[in-house]
């Protein structure tokens, strides 16, 4: 990565949009301190009484379960999975992923990645996030667009063998009653900072906001009714991104991250949410929740003691030392990177990704609803 993206120079706007985005940090900070709910809204989930849940997920490594693994034929080797499983599962992870955390809510199997051929369960639905997803471009492998074209030949695959007297993972009613859940935009947001000012960032959102939309529309047009889209987290706050070398420390905040890449990130955010409320006015017969991950992953920073952390900016598997103990050229998987001792001190496992004491806190933040928009209850979806 290129240390542009972040560099203090960058910071220094004194447009309009650039203290719009100053406040929304503010309010997003706020948040984090103070945890306040959103307030409720009418209306709820589709899903048959009685109806298992199924799940279907769309994103980047924050959510692959394995699915880049599988496809790229990685034998991801130990300290990965060491916490809970305790083997490398493809997850960029000690163990489990928020989106496991939000699987056992619904008391379903943890989601089974799209590509992975053997071992797999679909019963409870399907994982198409693959590690390095971004929206653009949109025809390449695993674009957003892509990932979704994926899940309509599932689905007809899965109707098409139920139709010909065989077995099907899900039936048409278990497409239709599914949540659908979209966690994408951080790789495309940071690939912009790293080549671009602020300014010229926030310019190139509207194309990946479409790319969003496109497929929540595609699914919409396809029948699916439920959905549950996340928006971006703390991007100035990743070891990776305070590792790239910089003139000065004048874009750090309080808590030690990364000014420029946090306010791109609350500014993807805020149009995030006002791309789910269009939907939400346009798509009446569907519930659309949107859930802002900013606050929830930067109140790992701001808040660490409260969650345990002792190391809120210190990689756990990774090399260098203090401060961040990331290195660009050697990665977790890396022979001479020993991981820390005890990876429930760490906010960040590898330097982009949670651990997954981390990943506990975010997805029970998100179960709280207090971060949601309409503030719906993740389990008032559909629960076995």
């Amino acid at each position: 990565m290129s240390a542009a993206g972040g560099s203090g120079s960058r910071a220094r706007a004194t447009s309009r949009p650039a203290a719009a985005a100053w406040l929304l940090l503010a309010l997003a900070t706020a948040a984090a301190a103070s945890a306040l709910a959103l307030p409720a809204a009418a209306g709820g989930f589709s899903c048959r009484p009685g109806s298992r849940p199924v799940l279907f997920n769309f994103g980047d490594s924050n959510s692959d379960t394995g699915g880049m693994a599988a496809a790229k034929g990685w034998h991801l080797t130990r300290p990965e999975g060491r916490a809970f499983f305790p083997r490398p599962t493809g997850r960029f992870c000690d163990g489990r992923l928020a989106i496991d955390f939000l699987c056992e809510s619904l008391n379903i199997s943890y989601l089974s990645p799209f590509l992975k051929a053997l071992g797999s369960n679909y019963s409870n639905g399907a994982n198409f996030a693959i590690a390095g997803a971004a929206t653009q471009p949109r025809d390449v492998p695993f674009a957003l667009h892509i990932q979704v074209q994926e899940f309509l030949y599932f689905r007809d695959r899965s109707l098409e063998l139920i139709d010909q007297g065989l077995s099907g993972p899900i039936d048409a009613q278990g497409f239709q009653n599914a949540l659908y859940m979209i966690d994408i935009g951080q790789n495309d947001v940071n690939a912009l900072l790293s080549n671009l000012p602020y300014d010229q960032v926030i310019a190139k959102f509207p194309p990946i906001l479409a790319e969003i939309k496109d497929a929540v529309q595609t699914l919409y047009s396809n029948g699916s009714l439920n959905f549950w889209i996340h928006g971006t987290g703390a991007l100035g706050c990743l070891p990776q991104k305070l590792a790239i070398p910089r003139k000065n420390d004048s874009d750090l905040d309080q808590y030690g991250c990364l000014k420029t890449y946090n306010r791109a990130a609350v500014a993807f955010n805020a149009a995030l949410g006002s791309l789910c409320d269009e939907l939400s006015a346009q798509m009446k017969d569907a519930t659309l929740v949107y859930t802002d991950l900013f606050p929830i992953k930067y109140g790992l920073v701001a808040n660490h003691t409260k969650y345990g952390f002792d190391k809120p900016l210190m990689t756990c598997c990774g090399y260098g030392g203090p401060p961040y103990n990331y290195d660009f050229s050697k990665g977790c998987q890396s022979k001479d990177v020993a991981a820390c001792e005890d990876g429930s001190k760490f906010v960040s496992w590898d330097g982009v990704h949670l651990t997954e004491a981390a990943n506990a806190v975010v997805a029970k933040a998100i179960l709280s609803s207090q971060y949601s928009k309409p503030s719906l209850k993740f389990d008032q979806f559909c629960r076995a």
